[in-house]
């Protein structure tokens, strides 16, 4: 029977504490990596490509730039009162004109119909006027006489009753015959009454009619003379001294009535409107005050107006000079307007760059003491015009920040400039 041997042990490195060490290494790499290394997001820039502007501490002057153009002070509409076809144009488009000076001649066929209409109407009632005059002074001639009669009737039935009214008391009459006589009598005098109020009523009708035709006639011609000056409104007249500054009409063109011409620009004085955008809305008011230079000549003006209502991200504003205007100014010209919105300030300045569009103006990226790195730092900005930004916080004078587009750096929170 064969007896078991022992195997010995070899000694020296086996493979598993290969392993092991290499997995000790391993451990202690990241160890150190996230101990000891930078784990920031970093793009590699060339610094003569980027623009650097130092953060100042300076005076901030709260002005917007804007581009005005210049407006008559006062453009007053041409608006037609009665339509036709256009006949004839005497003033052209751009000429100057003096108020009541006709600009063009409409034609209306149906208007001269009406006047005409009119004028038959108002003969006719006239003589209808006539007619009802003489039937109202024949009238009272009538009346007149019918008043004689009954007058002359009334009298000799009272000198009849008298008489027999003597003679009956004398006995030399019957009693019938005065009582006939006293009865005639009374009688002419209830138709004297009744011929006097039937007389009244019969004036009072008559007077009432005359009124009612002299209103109807007076009516009619003041109708035909509205008519007329219908007629009159075919020529297209001036309403002001100025200048004609537009003119749509061509010859033989179909007006309709109300329809708006043209318009007449007042040039005893101008103004500048301007587009401002939205975001000033809530600063821009009346009387604040505005300059602009032209051929070396400093010339002011004051916000007139400010109009409420926002176009396409934009409003509009209205500015009068104060003083002295440019020579030889002209419509439609443009001027570039420097607009005062506050009070100059001392503040922390950066200077405007293409970052703002990237970051709106809450981040910027900072560059170290040795200029070899910029890194992405939160600041907060206030007010801002043409040149600079007023820093609030994150920013101290003296600091440099890349203020060129940051549209290349993406999501990157450190620059490294070569």
């Amino acid at each position: 029977m064969s007896m078991d041997r022992v195997i010995e042990k070899k000694k020296g490195l086996k493979m598993k504490h290969l392993y092991m060490g290499l997995g000790a290494v391993v451990l202690l790499f990241l160890i150190y990596q996230i101990i000891f290394t930078d784990h920031q997001s970093v793009f590699r820039a060339e610094r003569e490509k980027l623009t650097v502007s130092s953060v100042e501490d300076g005076l901030f002057n709260d002005y917007i730039t804007i581009i005005g153009q210049v407006e008559p002070i006062s453009t007053i509409y041409l608006d037609v009162e009665e339509g036709g076809k256009v006949e004839e144009i005497y003033i052209e488009e751009g000429e100057m004109v003096k108020k009541g000076d006709v600009i063009l001649k409409l034609r209306n066929n149906d208007l001269n119909t009406t006047i005409m209409n009119s004028e038959s109407q108002l003969a006719y009632h006239a003589n209808e006027l006539r007619n009802t005059q003489i039937q109202i002074e024949q009238q009272q001639l009538q009346n007149k006489q019918q008043r004689l009669q009954i007058d002359l009737k009334v009298i000799q039935a009272k000198r009849k009753f008298k008489q027999y009214e003597r003679l009956f008391n004398e006995d030399l009459v019957a009693k019938e015959e005065f009582l006939q006589a006293k009865e005639s009598y009374e009688l002419s005098l209830k138709e004297k009454e009744l011929t006097y109020q039937k007389m009244v009523q019969d004036s009072i009708f008559r007077s009432n009619q005359r009124t009612s035709m002299d209103e109807s006639l007076e009516n009619m011609k003041l109708s035909l003379q509205m008519a007329r000056e219908r007629l009159e409104n075919l020529n297209v007249k001036a309403p002001v001294d100025g200048q004609l500054g537009l003119l749509d009409a061509e010859i033989g063109q179909s007006i309709s009535r109300g329809q708006r011409l043209g318009l007449v620009h007042i040039l005893t004085d101008f103004k500048v409107n301007a587009k401002i955008d939205e975001h000033y809305i809530d600063r821009v008011r009346r009387e604040l005050s505005a300059a602009f230079d032209r051929n070396s000549e400093s010339y002011q003006l004051n916000v007139k107006k400010v109009y409420p209502e926002v176009r396409e991200g934009q409003f509009e504003i209205d500015m009068v000079f104060e003083g002295e205007k440019p020579d030889n100014i002209r419509t439609g010209q443009t001027y570039h307007v420097k607009l005062e919105l506050g009070q100059s300030e001392k503040a922390v300045l950066l200077p405007r760059g293409g970052f703002f569009q990237s970051t709106g103006g809450q981040w910027v990226y900072v560059l170290n003491e040795n200029e070899t790195e910029a890194v992405k730092r939160p600041i907060r900005i206030g007010k801002q015009n043409p040149q600079y930004y007023e820093v609030l916080e994150g920013l101290n004078p003296g600091e440099k920040v890349i203020t060129s587009s940051y549209d290349l750096f993406g999501d990157n929170d450190k620059i490294v400039l070569k």
